[in-house]
């Protein structure tokens, strides 16, 4: 696949993970893109497009319209073409489809694919994107991920930043860490994710929880431990500081004796 001329979706995945140096020598012809013919994952990807994009219309209740429809956008002033592909559109949102392993979950996809879904919603001008995953054979998942103008300016700039040294054709030095940028306050289906950690009044209760979580499940062990310890024909045992009670429907009633 040609990948020279331009920045796709896919481009703006490795840009924001900061492995720079790969895709420079590809955007400058000095290397050629991985031949993915045979690779399984990828290839399993493209042929369960179709199905996973029927199945969100199952799922959904819906038809969905322009399957694979390309959008560009070019900018003449810093010679930079943004393109992509978009698996297919539902009313005011873009579907973008994807086929992974069993062994990982949506927020990883979300955080992993997040550069791509927000550089198609730019492109599409749509405020919305559904990201439809089939995680190995046997689980399937889609949410809607909300539109982020701070986030697109960010890798935007990321973006440019990138482009000039292809343009320039100055091999990119010091990248190779993901570039940081919060997605904690995008809308997915509607909510976002909230950091407490600055938050006292959570923090103290977070505290508070984890002191006493482990003392919870001793109790609740001993509890089972001393219900087991009354035999079918005994309607009471106890001790100085314990009474186990049977009711007469069968029910024991563990009581503390002589509390202080």
């Amino acid at each position: 696949m040609e990948r020279k001329g331009f920045i796709g979706g896919s481009d703006a995945v490795t840009i924001m993970s900061g492995q720079w140096y790969d895709l420079w020598e590809i955007k400058t012809g000095r290397k050629k893109p991985d031949d993915l013919s045979d690779n399984l994952a990828v290839q399993l990807g493209i042929h369960t497009e179709s199905f996973n994009l029927q199945w969100f219309e199952k799922e959904k209740n819906c038809v969905l319209e322009h399957h694979q429809f390309e959008y560009k956008e070019q900018y003449p002033d810093i010679n930079l073409t943004l393109k992509g592909t978009v698996d297919a559109h539902w009313g005011a949102a873009i579907v973008e489809a994807k086929h992974t392993n069993a062994f990982t979950n949506m927020d990883k996809m979300l955080a992993y694919y997040m550069p791509q879904l927000q550089f198609y919603m730019f492109l599409a001008k749509q405020n919305g994107c559904y990201l439809s995953v089939i995680f190995g054979n046997s689980k399937y998942e889609s949410c809607h991920v909300s539109y982020d103008k701070a986030y697109w300016h960010r890798m935007f700039d990321c973006i440019k930043e990138f482009n000039g040294y292809v343009q320039r054709d100055e091999e990119p030095i010091g990248f190779g860490e993901p570039i940081a940028t919060e997605i904690n306050h995008i809308p997915v289906d509607q909510m976002v994710v909230r950091n407490a950690s600055t938050d006292n009044a959570f923090v103290d209760k977070a505290a508070t929880y984890i002191q006493y979580y482990q003392q919870s499940i001793q109790f609740e062990n001993a509890k089972k431990d001393l219900k087991k310890m009354i035999d079918d024909n005994e309607r009471e045992v106890y001790c100085d500081q314990l009474q186990l009670k049977r009711s007469k429907n069968g029910a024991v009633r563990i009581n503390i004796r002589n509390r202080v």
